[in-house]
Parts: C-alpha cells; structure tokens; sequence
C-alpha cells in the first residue's frame, strides 16, 4: 500500500527544521501543563507521553504538571459525592479532598508515569507533599449568589502556591529522569490542599528557570474578536488584551498564569491546543508553531 507510505523526503525536511530548535532548547527545562481533552483521549495520551520521551532524548528537560478535573468528577459521582463549583473552583471538603487526592497522586499520576516509561522514558511521580515540594496557603472564602441572595463559602481544601522547594525535581533532573507533578499541595498544619494546575505550572516555571511555560488547553490559543489566533504577544500587549475585553472569562486564569510567569523570567509562554496530535512537538520544533506564544519582549 505505496499510497498510505509516509514520504521519506517530507520526514528527512521535517527533521531537518527541527533541529536548530533542538540545539536552541538542549539542556534547557521546559514546564509542561497537560489537562483537559489530551489526557482522556487514549491516543492522545499515548502520543503525548512518546513525545515527551522524545524531548528527554534530544536533550531538553520536560517537567510534566497534570490536572484531572474530569477525573475526580467520575469517581466522587461513582461514590456519590456530589459536585459543587463556585467560579469553576471545586469546593472541597475532607471527604473530597481524599478522592482528590486518590485520583490526582494515585491515578492519574501514576498512569502518566507508566505509559512515559512504556514509551521508552524514565518517569517519576510527585505530589507537593514529596520533598516538601510545594507548600500551599488555604484560599479565602468565596462569594457565591443564588436567587439575589448572597453568603460565603468556605472553599474547604482548596488552596494556592504559597513556596516552591524545587530540589527533587532538581535532582531528578539531573538523574535524567522526566518529573511528572500532582497539584497537590501541603499545609503548614500538615493538610492537604488541592490547587490549580495551571498555577503550579507558572509557579514551577519560574523556580525552575525555565526556558517555556507550555498550557495544554481544549482550544486553539487565544483569539482575537474576529475569532482569529493571535500569537507573538509581548507582555504589554497582553495587557492591552484584557483591557480591551478580547481576554476574559475561563481564559483569563490561563493568561494571568502566564503572565506572572513571563514576569518571573520565563522566556516565553505557549498556550495550545491539546486536542491535536503531537502539538507540544509541533509548537516546540517546527517552524510554524501552533497555538499563542507569549514572551516577554
């Protein structure tokens, strides 16, 4: 079947172009935010995790930070534990924060792990609790409305980044293998606290020095008013963005994250799409790219 072979020449250019990006990049860490659609499509998965291995062996330094939204909303309804969300945050109270904490560090953490080391790598899972490595502060109370009336709620474990202690991931590095973070994060009173992913994301970038801040999202980057992708954006020009209005809603957090970031001294930040096959190489090692780019001049 000629017809279904992949061309040679198109391959040996491919690799070709990749290559001044690969001796750019070596050596140098790259804090990747792996969430929604690609981490529930099995060929997604399968595909992201080779090409995080593929990264490692040309000489670039992945850090893997995950979600698992969806995930834990499964098995708190297979327990019967119901779902509460106030401005997408999830209220979690003890008895949530243990199935979080299941999903997040037993779960999706280790299935991430295995199928890195299927392909080939040499992945290790964490929480914030190994290492001491993320230590988090419990989020303040929320507004929340209902039929004009209007009270406070307690978010239970939710938390932010409070400190990063980046040495085992420091040391993995070094060891040569790929670190793979749950968003969990640990107390001054020893408790639990589950965070957003896309925060200890930006967070781990800006400890870590890393070279790029990678956001896996469900869409194609940011879009201008006229529903066009707008990539190369300086940190002014962001700003201008959400001034403007063409940045609010769900992709707000997502753009503020890498912001600080940037600000942090990150050298750029790349917003894409997940849903599409090998898009981290896409974005990292070709010339066109994929999804928006950020950076700080």
């Amino acid at each position: 079947m000629l017809e279904n072979k992949i061309d040679p020449v198109q391959t040996a250019h491919v690799l070709s172009e990749a290559l001044p990006y690969i001796q750019a990049f070596s050596g140098k860490t790259i804090v990747i935010k792996y969430g929604g659609n690609a981490m529930v499509d099995a060929e997604l998965k399968s595909g992201f995790a080779r090409d995080i291995v593929l990264l490692k062996q040309v000489g670039l330094n992945p850090v893997v930070v995950h979600g698992g939204g969806p995930q834990i909303g499964m098995h708190l309804k297979k327990l019967g534990i119901k779902s509460q969300f106030i401005d997408g945050i999830r209220v979690t109270d003890s008895e949530t924060m243990d199935v979080v904490e299941m999903v997040l560090g037993g779960l999706v953490n280790k299935e991430i792990v295995n199928l890195i080391n299927q392909h080939g790598g040499s992945a290790v899972g964490l929480t914030g609790k190994d290492g001491d490595l993320i230590r988090a502060k419990k989020i303040s109370s929320q507004q929340a409305s209902w039929e004009q009336a209007s009270e406070l709620i307690d978010m239970g474990h939710v938390g932010h980044v409070d400190s990063i202690d980046s040495s085992v991931v420091d040391l993995l590095v070094q060891g040569n293998f790929i670190p793979v973070i749950a968003p969990i994060g640990v107390g001054e009173d020893g408790a639990s606290y589950n965070i957003n992913a896309d925060l200890v994301a930006g967070k781990m970038a800006e400890v870590l020095g890393a070279e790029k801040l990678m956001l896996l999202t469900n869409t194609s980057g940011l879009l201008s008013k006229k529903n066009e992708l707008l990539t190369g954006l300086s940190i002014q020009q962001v700003n201008e963005l959400i001034s403007d209005g063409t940045i609010y809603g769900g992709m707000l957090p997502k753009i503020q994250c890498a912001l600080d970031a940037l600000n942090g001294g990150v050298n750029s930040a790349h917003i894409i799409d997940g849903r599409v096959p090998h898009v981290v190489l896409l974005e990292l090692l070709t010339d066109q790219g994929m999804g928006t780019l950020l950076v700080r001049h």
